[in-house]
């Protein structure tokens, strides 16, 4: 059975993308949850412990506060609080943390640092996972046990006013809430006026319980301009005048005789060096807890903060006013708020605590009966009901309390033994998912190496032996082992697994497919074997032979492509994986200027000859001096590559140790030195239009000299650059009407670029205009990038356009490097910028701001649509120059376009079936939680963006006219 090579390159691709979507539903666990599907009830708390007889309480203990006030800040780092600089930024909550009574903590949040998995996390206790990054954007009611849906039980009256998350996962339990959206980032102080402005009036009444404030403008700047903003002082004092303003009124309402109020200050999450979240840094984990409430020691002086798990928060919470602990929660109580509590009150609570995570330890973990947590907690509950004994007789001596104090201290060390046992076991594997998943994912990997000698010969097409192998034995035992395999694991597994539910209509496909894939494998491994020692390679010229040689340039596209992939089992090489591909770039420039000097070089003799010649015949004399200036050009563009690179690698910094460290982005993005960044944009803006305009209509020219125009007034008018009249940077709007107006312009040139493209394949068969609408397209992709961009980035792409014209005018054309060795050094570069945009492969790098330019309020498909746009904007803007630039070279063989399909399936198909074999043996290991999985997601991605491509290489190819061919 014969295929094309591009046919049969995308349908590999695409079921890939399947088969790295049945991997990923099983390595995002499950989160740790009890099997019970009701939730906790008051009714349902466990009797006090008593050795030789009933207890006479069986319920909760009082509650600690009548009253409690949640004010969440997202995005508020510890250091903002506990740092140098809290004294400035927060004056009088550092004097209550200082001199009054409160308690003060670093409370670590678990990555994903993620608002709304961190919602869940101080409502529920539990950990949520990865996943919950995308379930972010439209966050679904929340069903399973939590603190809002136990205070609302048991009759509690609850406020919120802030992020609208909050709205969407609790949307019935509260008595009144007013929701802002969390997403528009680009306004940091409405969203917070819309919370304060309801505060005066709701402290004043005394019709409820709780009050939850959470206040969006800090994460908002932090998008914006990043954590050095001169925004953020402003906004913390802002901040620390409402804590003074609530906790004045809650000391002013507090009653002799009544329980007292509690106020808690606390973050979501942090706020990395470059202002953005998702990751696990340091400065995005760690979060201030301020607890304040008059029941709390008074303080003489500063105290070093303890710390604590964000998640503890849940059960001190459901304690304090009496309420039973989420089932789920896998946090303990913080021990200092129980300390001005009777000792009875003190083992009461840690006795519920306990109770509640061994059952869920129980259901979680079959072999409970082996944590050294669960059997300290049992020693403990023993020896509570020896002590309780005791209390009952009325022993009152010293002897009792020292064996209360204990007992405590037992019950502590058995709380945090459980506690880290169920957040170790971040979620149950679906195992035989993931391992479905990588054997289909490698069966096709190895079809697509095995296949790529027919693949890239001049035929352009893949025989493949389906109709043998269906019909062979080896395929119908391997179908009746599979199926039984399929039997065996769904019968006996203790835990639920996808590929088990479904129908067995669709397994029995998937076994018979991949039965298929195992024999069609074997075939061609066979078919290559006995002249497997003639095949050397493909060199950049065909020989006359057949045989194949590997040039020096195949040796480094091959040996840098395998060893990157290798270098991905490492968790340092892909946290700094721009280090890779920035020493992979530079080794390819050196070797591509190697290339140009042996051909211009060794033709000089040629060339000399050619100039006497023109010497003699005034007509070549012009050709001659074209050809002069051509040679230094082309000696010259990779020096220049490599200057241009070496330049952005100084723009942004980014990975994991050194992105701390200052850069280029940083110095001009300072009030100092705006009117440098605005020269530099200007120039990058006129440079832009200079390099894509060549190709286009005189339409397109002036639509995208508009554009860029509208792209400069926007940054003018967010405040980022100045206009020569412009005195002062105050920003004067957000920008919107700019940023429509060059919406306009980027739907124009979309529109002629497709229409041109249409015409080409439906009416003409003109390969000129054919050519002229692919460059238009493109040239309106990059009029959108342009202004999606941050200010100082625009260097990034300037560069991008540059490489890409001097490469296509002076090296691939002219040095012939056919279609596969152009594909992937497309891939190498696309790779490379992906991180000079100051990417990398930590979510906290992905920049949201981005997908609300031109927008007044949340749209979420535009803002998801711009975001991602910008985010793989550098392969993104490669992949589909590739596409322009082997659809405008007529002089290509007819199969450019199916080699260039085929080689860019193969390079994004490699790394991500490496990855997903690698992530399934180290499954165990907890750090690929806060490294792999980024990397997984953008892996993913990375695939879905080929997978379009290759689609679009088809198209072209299949309905381009075989006149253009000959």
């Amino acid at each position: 059975m014969k295929v094309r090579s591009s046919v049969f390159a995308s349908f590999i691709l695409i079921l890939e993308v399947l088969g790295v979507a049945l991997f990923l539903r099983g390595f995002f666990p499950v989160p740790v949850k009890s099997s019970l599907s009701s939730k906790n009830k008051l009714s349902d708390l466990p009797p006090e412990p008593l050795t030789g007889g009933s207890s006479n309480t069986s319920g909760a203990p009082k509650p600690l506060f009548k009253r409690v006030v949640v004010m969440l800040v997202d995005a508020l780092r510890e250091d903002f609080v506990f740092g140098p600089n809290g004294p400035m930024f927060l004056p009088y909550t550092r004097h209550v943390i200082e001199r009054g009574s409160s308690l003060s903590f670093v409370a670590k949040a678990r990555p994903p640092t993620v608002t709304m998995p961190r919602i869940k996390a101080l409502t529920t206790g539990s950990i949520p996972g990865f996943i919950d990054v995308v379930m972010n954007l439209n966050s679904p009611a929340l069903s399973e046990d939590n603190l809002i849906w136990q205070a609302k039980t048991a009759g509690k009256k609850i406020i919120f006013y802030g992020d609208d998350t909050w709205v969407r996962l609790f949307p019935k339990h509260f008595m009144e809430h007013d929701g802002t959206t969390s997403f528009f980032v680009s306004d940091y102080t409405e969203v917070d006026n819309n919370v304060t402005r309801h505060l005066d009036s709701t402290l004043k009444r005394d019709d409820w319980d709780i009050l939850i404030l959470h206040y969006l403008g800090l994460d908002h700047i932090g998008h914006i301009s990043g954590p050095h903003s001169s925004l953020i002082q402003p906004k913390l004092l802002e901040m620390d005048d409402i804590l003074k303003k609530i906790h004045g009124s809650l000391v002013s309402k507090e009653a002799d005789g009544s329980l007292p109020y509690l106020l808690v200050l606390c973050g979501d999450h942090g706020m990395s060096e470059t202002g953005s979240h998702g990751g696990s840094s340091e400065p995005e984990i760690n979060t201030p807890l301020v607890l304040i409430s008059p029941i709390f020691k008074r303080k003489a002086e500063m105290e070093k903060p303890g710390v604590v798990e964000q998640v503890d928060l849940t059960p001190t919470l459901a304690l304090g006013l009496g309420l039973p602990i989420s089932q789920n929660s896998v946090g303990h109580v913080i021990p200092g708020v129980l300390e001005e509590s009777s000792l009875r009150e003190q083992l009461r609570f840690l006795h519920l605590n306990g109770h509640q995570l061994s059952c869920l330890l129980k259901d979680s973990t079959p072999e409970y009966q082996k944590e050294a947590g669960f059997e300290q907690f049992r020693v403990a509950e023993k020896a509570h009901g020896g002590w309780m004994k005791l209390y009952l007789e009325g022993n009152t001596s010293e002897v009792l309390t020292n064996m209360g104090k204990k007992v405590l201290k037992q019950y502590l060390e058995a709380l945090a033994a459980m506690s880290s046992a169920l957040s170790k076991q971040l979620g149950k594997y679906d195992m035989y998912s993931m391992i479905a998943g990588m054997v289909f994912v490698f069966q096709l990997l190895l079809v697509l190496l095995l296949a790529m000698p027919e693949a890239l010969s001049g035929s352009a097409s893949v025989d493949l032996p389906v109709l043998s192998s269906l019909l062979s034995l080896p395929f119908y035992l391997l179908c009746l082992f599979l199926a039984s395999v399929h039997v065996l694991v769904c019968t006996s597994a203790e835990s639920s697994c996808y590929f088990c539910s479904l129908s067995w209509g669709l397994v029995f496909a998937a076994v018979a497919f991949s039965s298929a894939m195992f024999c069609i494998l074997i075939s061609l491994a066979r078919r290559r074997l006995p002249d497997g020692s003639q095949f050397h390679g493909k060199s950049s010229q065909s020989s006359s032979g057949g045989e194949w040689m590997l040039s020096e340039l195949d040796v480094l596209l091959l040996a840098g492509t395998v060893g990157h992939t290798l270098s991905l089992a490492a968790s340092s090489f892909v946290e700094e994986e721009h280090q890779t591909w920035y020493f992979l770039l530079n080794t390819l420039c050196l070797t591509v200027f190697q290339d140009v000097c042996r051909k211009y070089f060794r033709e000089q003799r040629d060339e000399e000859e050619q100039i006497i010649l023109s010497k003699k015949s005034q007509t070549f004399s012009h050709s001659g001096s074209e050809m002069c200036s051509e040679k230094w050009l082309a000696l010259a563009t990779p020096p220049f590559t490599l200057l241009c690179c070496r330049l952005l690698r100084s723009l942004n910094q980014t990975g994991v140790q050194w992105a701390h460290l200052p850069d280029v982005g940083h110095w001009l993005n300072s009030s100092e030195h705006k009117v440098i960044l605005s020269l530099l944009s200007a120039f990058c803006l006129v440079l832009i239009y200079l390099l894509v305009q060549r190709r286009c209509s005189w339409v397109s020219k002036v639509a995208l000299a508009f554009g860029l125009v509208g792209v400069y007034s926007y940054r003018a008018a967010v405040g980022n650059v100045l206009f020569p009249w412009q005195h002062s940077s105050r920003t004067t709007s957000k920008g919107t009407v700019e940023a429509r107006f060059v919406y306009v312009f980027v739907l124009g040139i979309l529109f002629s670029g497709t229409k041109d493209l249409l015409r080409s394949q439906i009416i003409t068969a003109d390969s000129k205009l054919k050519s002229r609408g692919l460059w238009e397209i493109y040239s309106g992709l990059v009029l959108l990038v342009s202004l999606l961009f941050r200010a100082h980035n625009l260097p990034v792409l300037c560069c991008c356009l540059l490489i890409q014209t001097l490469m296509a005018q002076f090296i691939w054309k002219k040095l012939h490097y056919d279609a596969a060795q152009t594909t992937i050094m497309h891939y190498w570069f696309g790779q490379a910028f992906f991180y000079f945009q100051g990417n990398s492969n930590n979510i906290a790098t992905v920049d949201i701001s981005v997908g609300f330019v031109g927008l007044e309020s949340y749209v979420e498909a535009p803002a998801v649509f711009l975001t991602a746009l910008s985010t793989y904007a550098g392969p993104l803007l490669w992949a589909c120059h590739l596409v322009c630039y082997l659809s405008s070279e007529r002089d290509r063989s007819p199969v450019a376009v199916g080699h260039g399909c085929y080689c860019l399936a193969l390079l994004r198909s490699v790394p991500a079936a490496a990855y997903i074999v690698l992530v399934t043996v180290l499954r165990y290991h907890l750090f690929i939680w806060s490294v792999f999985s980024p990397k997984l997601l953008y892996e993913s991605m990375h695939l879905l963006l080929t997978a379009g491509v290759c689609l679009f290489f088809i198209t072209m190819e299949q309905t381009q006219p075989k006149s253009d061919f000959q």
